[in-house]
């Protein structure tokens, strides 16, 4: 059991002994139940014994089917009422005001939280998962509701794009209505695989067209992050156009920053702007090889190469980043007309969008080495929290706050 959860367990079973009554229960309000998975919720308690402690918790399911959760504890207000966005949290898997809290403060039920990432199902497997919320008067339930996190909302479709069949490997996500404004191609870093659906997913729902790419480490793909030709991306871009009819926006984290700064400078037909998480304004040699990551034209593209921003461009970075100096290589990459978000307290693990929590120490999936993203799990959910509504608006999603 974690230092944290045995924490509230304490707190929770300190609570058995608060008073004799035990015929109340708690009503729960939320304001929307079965909401973006991106999105905030409300939370409301009421019917408590005025000044009662009570605690929440939270369970969600991985895609392994382990049993997340979080808890705090609050105390009932004077009308018997807790507000999660007004009450603080005395202690649990956060402390003080949040509320979300309990959502970003979810933890394994074995095992350090900062060697380990919450996955849900994929987008393309599972539409929503599920979250139960039950309120705990000491050791009896006394009340609970069931909520359902979105990834693709109503009428997003997908479309599973496989290297035999198209040349790519990769999911499109598609909004219900004709879309205007841009598309956008995501794309993750030295972890290989295609990790950024669920970010697709989230996007096409906000009404922005979005293909999550896998470039390496897949059947029919490189096997590490070496010689990866960059017009692999260029096709990407091209039928992520003939889908979507826009122009595009490219999407990168960390390593693949370089992938998308290279080839919107090598390719710019259809780009109209990068999102750059984590960046660098370097070319780094492949991983782990050392060898060179990149070709264009089938030559290597030499580590050291100066990186620039040739279009739009949106840089977000971590102070506390641990693997590389994130935040430096953001303010050299902006220039004229680029903005540049730097998060106090944020590590590596800078974005994409917030309430999925993740550690800050995980196990290199390639290499199984332990790496030290920087930064802390409540400065990335923080950074997250501001850093996405931005990233939505810079897209000209219909739905962007």
């Amino acid at each position: 059991m974690s230092g944290l959860l045995g924490a509230a367990v304490i707190l929770l079973a300190a609570t058995a002994s608060a008073g004799p009554d035990r015929d109340w229960s708690a009503s729960v309000a939320i304001d929307a139940p079965d909401a973006l998975a991106d999105q905030p919720v409300h939370i409301r308690l009421y019917g408590i014994p005025a000044g009662r402690a009570v605690t929440v918790r939270l369970t969600a399911a991985a895609y392994d089917r382990s049993q997340w959760r979080s808890q705090a504890l609050f105390t009932a207000d004077g009308t018997g009422t807790v507000d999660l966005d007004r009450a603080a949290s005395l202690g649990g898997t956060y402390s003080g005001v949040d509320g979300m809290g309990l959502f970003s403060s979810l933890v394994p039920p074995a095992g350090d939280p900062d060697r380990v990432q919450f996955l849900p199902l994929f987008p393309e497997a599972a539409a929503s998962y599920e979250v139960k919320l039950t309120v705990w008067d000491g050791r009896r339930a006394a009340g609970g509701r069931v909520l359902h996190r979105i990834w693709t909302g109503a009428g997003v479709t997908h479309q599973v794009l496989t290297p035999g069949g198209d040349g790519l490997d990769g999911v499109y996500f598609a909004p219900p209505a004709t879309a205007h404004g841009v598309a956008v191609l995501a794309f993750g870093g030295s972890e290989g695989g295609n990790g950024e659906k669920y970010t697709a997913a989230l996007l096409a729902s906000h009404g922005v067209p979005a293909l999550a790419l896998a470039y390496f480490a897949r059947p029919g793909l490189p096997g590490a992050l070496r010689d990866v030709p960059l017009e692999y991306f260029d096709r990407a871009i091209t039928r992520l156009h003939e889908l979507s009819g826009l122009p595009v926006v490219l999407l990168g984290f960390s390593r693949g920053t370089e992938a998308a700064l290279l080839s919107a400078e090598a390719f710019p037909r259809w780009v109209r702007g990068i999102v750059a998480y984590a960046p660098t304004d370097t070319v780094h040699a492949g991983y782990p090889s050392g060898a060179e990551a990149w070709t264009l034209h089938a030559a290597p593209v030499s580590p050291g190469t100066r990186l620039k921003a040739v279009v739009p461009l949106l840089a977000i970075a971590g102070d506390a980043d641990g693997l590389w100096p994130s935040a430096a290589a953001a303010l050299a990459l902006g220039g004229s007309g680029a903005r540049v978000l730097i998060y106090p307290g944020a590590g590596h693990l800078v974005g994409t969008f917030p309430y999925l929590p993740a550690g800050v120490r995980p196990t290199h999936p390639l290499t199984g080495a332990e790496l030290d993203m920087g930064g802390s799990r409540a400065g990335d959910a923080a950074a997250r929290r501001d850093g996405w509504p931005r990233v939505l608006a810079f897209l000209g999603a219909p739905t962007a706050p």
